[in-house]
């Protein structure tokens, strides 16, 4: 790589602070009571449930039973479906096939001073409720009051299926077949309302899930469900009316409760402590390795700012990820790691200052000869980032997927475990960061800085005298 232009590191400079300061407090704006997001801050990271508290529970079948396993997709769902009616929507919902559990972890409810962990699970494990109703009507506590002409034990099957449509194109619908004694009875009722407009809702327990319009009488148990279903809508309707007629109880096999004042308290001391930390970290730096070492300050800024933007959601085309204690312990680890290789990029310079070499040659030797260490240390932090988020992570990962051959050989699948999951993702991040900041942006500042003639004195590189 050539010595960058004198431009360059203003223009580097200016890129990592202006980042840094739109994850620190994202960009929005305010219109009376609505609040419109453009890029997501700090403020709208998700933390894990050690951080901010909530509980973890792992439901099982009732006295042993086995479940298939479209009945537990079936059960996910319906856990998916209660979750959202006590308003809790930072949840995490796995299904663990190879030993027929669910995995469900969500945080205590924002402003919610009274809220009963142990109620709002019981709750979730209880059988569905699924009710086939005439109309759409609801009382004043939004439950359903309309007539029930089916129940959820009346469907033997729902399934999501691809058919021709009246035009010749395909479309996806749920199929639903009745057992015989519902046969009649929807034949009756499908009779009766077909052609008037009105619908036939579905409802699990109070949540209405579909409403399709009655357009004729279906006398044969066999029901089409259609509408601008794509392949995930429709497995998810059908899942969720499968989910109504449940052989089993779901009971909880493990259940524990974090304390949000105690992952509070740790946030504060671990931003406090990480703060005081970086300032010890620049003063050395700058101390030690003069100028590199001032700019290996910066690179890591911008190294925590990227690794925050890509747990927050910054990136648009990446989701936002929940962080917890240890991931946050993964973020300063591979601030540690980025200080390593400023150091050891800053003592290579030295060295070939030391070794009677111009200041330009000693740049380009000194980031060269240090980079196959940086690599070598990074790629194993990244390896291990990997295996960790495929064994930690949803089982439907793109890691957990990639590796699933590997776990198959000792006869275990992915487990989820969110916290460890969010380390791995955090060293991940921050390994591949690593040679974003502490290598590309590092030599591009500190070679473009060498091009100013009041800043070509050796010393300010940690040489022994000017050039």
């Amino acid at each position: 790589m050539k010595h960058a232009k004198k431009p360059v590191v203003f223009i580097v400079l200016a890129v990592i602070l202006l980042f840094a300061a739109s994850v620190v407090f994202g960009v929005s704006k305010q219109y009376g009571d609505v609040k419109t997001t453009y890029i997501k801050g700090v403020n709208d990271i998700r933390l894990g449930i050690d951080i901010q508290g909530g509980v973890d529970v792992t439901f099982v079948p009732a006295e042993g039973a086995e479940a298939t396993d479209e009945q537990l997709d079936a059960a996910l769902k319906v856990i998916e479906l209660r979750l959202a009616s006590l308003n809790i929507n930072d949840s995490e919902v796995y299904e663990d096939t190879q030993n027929d559990r669910i995995i469900v972890r969500f945080p205590w409810q924002a402003g919610e001073e009274n809220f009963d962990p142990e109620a709002a699970v019981k709750e979730l494990g209880e059988t569905a409720v699924l009710t086939f109703r005439k109309g759409t009507d609801t009382d004043e506590d939004g439950s359903p009051t309309g007539d029930i002409v089916l129940e959820g034990g009346d469907v033997t099957k729902a399934e999501a299926v691809r058919q021709q449509d009246n035009n010749g194109d395909f479309e996806y619908v749920v199929s639903l077949k009745l057992s015989e004694t519902a046969k009649t009875k929807f034949a009756e009722a499908t009779g009766a309302m077909a052609g008037s407009g009105e619908s036939i809702s579905i409802w699990m327990d109070d949540t209405m899930i579909s409403a399709p319009t009655v357009n004729e009488a279906i006398t044969d148990g066999q029901a089409v469900i259609s509408g601008s279903f794509t392949a995930d809508s429709s497995k998810d309707l059908a899942d969720k009316i499968n989910s109504g007629a449940l052989p089993f109880k779901l009971e909880t096999s493990s259940f524990k409760t974090i304390s949000p004042t105690l992952g509070s308290g740790a946030l504060d001391a671990m931003i406090i402590s990480g703060l005081i930390a970086f300032l010890f970290i620049a003063v050395y730096m700058t101390i030690l390795y003069r100028l590199p070492g001032f700019v290996a300050a910066i690179t890591i800024i911008g190294q925590v700012a990227v690794t925050l933007a890509a747990v927050s959601g910054w990136f648009g085309f990446m989701a936002s990820s929940t962080l917890t204690i240890p991931g946050i312990a993964g973020i300063i680890l591979t601030v540690g790691m980025g200080v390593d290789a400023n150091i050891i990029t800053g003592e290579r310079i030295k060295e070939e200052l030391a070794s009677g070499k111009n200041l330009d040659s000693a740049l380009h030797s000194g980031y060269k000869r240090a980079f196959s260490a940086i690599l070598d240390g990074n790629i194993t932090s990244i390896i291990v980032a990997i295996i960790l988020m495929a064994a930690f992570g949803t089982p439907d990962s793109f890691f957990a997927k990639g590796l699933n051959w590997l776990f198959s050989i000792f006869g275990i699948g992915a487990t989820t475990e969110g916290v460890i999951y969010s380390f791995g993702y955090t060293l991940l991040v921050g390994s591949l960061m690593n040679f974003l900041m502490g290598v590309l942006a590092s030599r591009l500042m500190v070679t473009s800085l060498a091009r100013f003639k009041c800043l070509r004195n050796k010393k300010l590189y940690g040489g022994a005298s000017n050039e």
